[in-house]
């Protein structure tokens, strides 16, 4: 009889068509932690880059994630939703700009310009499109603010991964979210904007209803699965603020 394949340590990656032997399918619901890894992973696949297609396929699971919430966090979800639909079409337009012709929808994050992070931002660069003193619908812009949100999402996971505190008590993900908003987000937003997002952690279900997005059923089992999606969005936010870093690009207003 074999022996069952062990779990996959926190560190560990998965092959690009294979998801983590922890992370279950979950009927009846959008968000699904396997393919959110599964395009986290390949977005990594070029090296010292991050791949655009598979990154933004991404954020359509993050998505998922962010309105399986409720419809308070259409607050949030709305914006990031409004820059990937953009970055697609930035990538749609340039590849027809280049090409003088109609092309597939998909294609632009396939080639050329916006292939990938690196060579956005290269390209956007060299021709002019990016501001550093006044607001632009560029392409760099748009991933720094969707790079702010990875953050916010990721500090959240990773409070939701934690144990209790001294007193047994475990936060509520409202405290979660709004202590990861403060860290990611609020430095970067108008105080109307930061008050009214602290209405929006108030309505956010508790941490069973969060656990079973990720269909676990217990903190015991939570916190394995959540350190592995966290892992992975660590790499790509990482080696995404190394790109922007070495463009002068974080603080693009």
């Amino acid at each position: 009889m074999d022996n069952p394949e062990p779990p996959l340590a926190p560190g560990e990656w998965a092959e690009p068509d294979r998801a983590p032997p922890l992370i279950k399918e979950c009927p009846g619901q959008s968000f699904q932690a396997r393919r959110l890894l599964q395009y986290l992973k390949s977005s990594l696949a070029d090296g010292d880059d991050v791949l655009l297609e598979p990154y933004l396929q991404s954020w359509d699971q993050l998505l998922n994630f962010m309105e399986s919430l409720g419809t308070i966090v259409s607050f949030f979800s709305q914006k990031v939703k409004e820059k990937v639909v953009l970055i697609r079409e930035l990538s749609l337009k340039h590849s027809a700009e280049a090409h003088g012709k109609q092309i597939p929808s998909s294609s632009g994050l396939k080639h050329g310009a916006y292939r990938s992070v690196r060579s956005m931002v290269e390209a956007e660069l060299k021709a002019g499109v990016v501001n550093f003193s006044r607001r632009t619908d560029s392409g760099c812009r748009t991933l720094l603010r969707l790079h702010r949100s990875m953050l916010w999402l990721k500090l959240m996971l990773e409070g939701l991964a934690e144990g209790p505190d001294a007193d047994g008590r475990y936060k509520t993900p409202g405290e979660l979210s709004r202590d990861a908003y403060r860290v990611a987000l609020a430095p970067h937003h108008p105080w109307v904007l930061r008050q009214a997002a602290e209405f929006v952690f108030l309505a956010l279900p508790d941490r069973h209803y969060f656990l079973q997005l990720v269909c676990v059923q217990s903190q015991r089992e939570a916190t394995p699965v959540l350190r592995i999606i966290i892992h992975a969005l660590t790499l790509v936010h990482t080696q995404t603020q190394r790109i922007l870093a070495e463009h002068n690009l974080l603080e693009l207003p």
